[in-house]
């Protein structure tokens, strides 16, 4: 692990093995994305095969219900249980956020508003290459379906047998996924966007993925929405002296089971860093003078996962402006965010936490602007109106207005 003060040249380095893959990521993913979008199934087919060394036929793409139903017979009972409490603490987390439509009233017959209505048609994705991530099914489709998305459709890379890990179509169909498409990679990403024979075109592109992945959500941005550019998974610790190495330890080699996963742990403690340090073969510790200069360097980072692990962790929360999640003390180990907290593990990544937040209701609502004045109200405004269309030089718009009270 290597030991740095913190400069304008350390987010360069912490983030330099994913700076090295863009510009190739980014050409092979155009490359896909026109496929898909021009010859539709066909592509998606040579793709499959290309990528995961699977060769399906075009009725093979989406899940049948005979696969589904087999899936019940590959899983454990115990399972079942587990999920019920992690679906009751999103849940519960997420019916908070229910946004409501408004209205005010105004002088002189003034009605304005604000419709909040769910959009229609949303795409998610759930990786499914070395680890399968179970938990992104019912952390992306619990916030939409609060939310009313009435038609959620789920595309995962098919394993080398061609089929779908069965622990995703049991949650998947549990939560009434309207179907489920053994797609991976930037191929899945831009079927979504576009449509072909075989999958339906949707409104907006949700969930986590590797560099492809997230390359291809924006290129397709546009075209459709996209929730955020989330993807490699990264952690930030800030400790001090009080904090247990061992938890530390334990939670950077936690984050070490990504691919390309980012570890960083700051601290002013030369020795937390040198017991830490001879632990941990990939990832970084800065070094700084306090817990104000560690906060300062977390802000700069904008980390996806930030922990915290000092005595006072609640009052250096109030001064984290940019992050994806906050885990306060030692006992609230990220791994409670990825699988049961409530919150959901879709969060911004590579800094992009200082204008992105986590996956939630409000990514799955759209909403409209009610304006309605009477005849009195709109002669009241005319001449301002008048005079700020006459500056931009829009005759039709004072002739539209006049129109109306003349």
């Amino acid at each position: 692990m290597k030991v740095v003060r913190f400069s304008g040249k350390t987010l360069e380095r912490i983030y330099s093995r994913l700076a090295q893959r863009k510009v190739r990521v980014k050409r092979t993913v155009e490359k896909i994305v026109q496929d898909i979008e021009l010859k539709g199934d066909e592509a998606l087919i040579f793709y499959t095969k290309k990528f995961d060394q699977v060769k399906l036929t075009v009725k093979q793409l989406k899940v049948t219900e005979a696969e589904t139903n087999g899936a019940y017979q590959n899983i454990d009972a115990e399972f079942i249980a587990s999920l019920k409490i992690a679906i009751n603490n999103v849940t519960a987390f997420y019916k908070k956020q229910i946004k409501k439509s408004w209205k005010i009233r105004g002088e002189d017959g003034i009605s304005l508003g604000e419709i909040f209505r769910p959009i229609e048609k949303v795409g998610i994705y759930v990786p499914g290459g070395t680890a399968p991530l179970v938990s992104s099914v019912y952390m992306s489709v619990l916030p939409a379906k609060i939310a009313g998305v009435s038609e959620i459709y789920l595309a995962t890379p098919p394993a080398a047998s061609g089929e779908v890990n069965p622990y995703i179509l049991a949650v998947a169909n549990l939560l009434k996924v309207n179907a489920v498409y053994k797609l991976g990679g930037a191929q899945a990403i831009a079927a979504f966007a576009f449509g072909t024979k075989t999958v339906p075109k949707v409104d907006k592109i949700v969930g986590p993925g590797n560099d492809y992945v997230t390359e291809a959500k924006r290129q397709v941005f546009g075209y459709v929405d996209i929730d955020m550019l989330a993807g490699p998974s990264e952690v930030v610790i800030i400790a001090n002296s009080f904090a247990n190495p061992n938890h530390v330890i334990a939670d950077l080699q936690a984050q070490a089971e990504h691919r390309l996963g980012v570890a960083v742990l700051i601290t002013p403690s030369r020795k937390l860093a040198r017991i830490v340090r001879k632990e941990i073969i990939n990832g970084y510790v800065i070094m700084v003078k306090n817990l104000d200069e560690a906060l300062d360097v977390a802000n700069k980072i904008a980390p996806e996962h930030l922990e915290i692990l000092v005595k006072q962790p609640e009052k250096l929360v109030k001064k984290i402006k940019n992050a994806g999640a906050v885990f306060i003390g030692a006992y609230s180990p990220v791994v409670l965010g990825d699988y049961i907290a409530g919150p959901s593990h879709v969060l911004p990544t590579s800094g992009t936490a200082r204008f992105f937040s986590g996956l939630g209701v409000g990514d799955f609502m759209k909403s409209t602007h009610i304006i309605n004045y009477s005849k009195k109200a709109l002669e009241k405004v005319a001449p301002a109106v008048e005079k700020i269309a006459s500056i931009e030089g829009l005759k039709k718009h004072i002739l539209s207005l006049k129109s109306r009270i003349e």
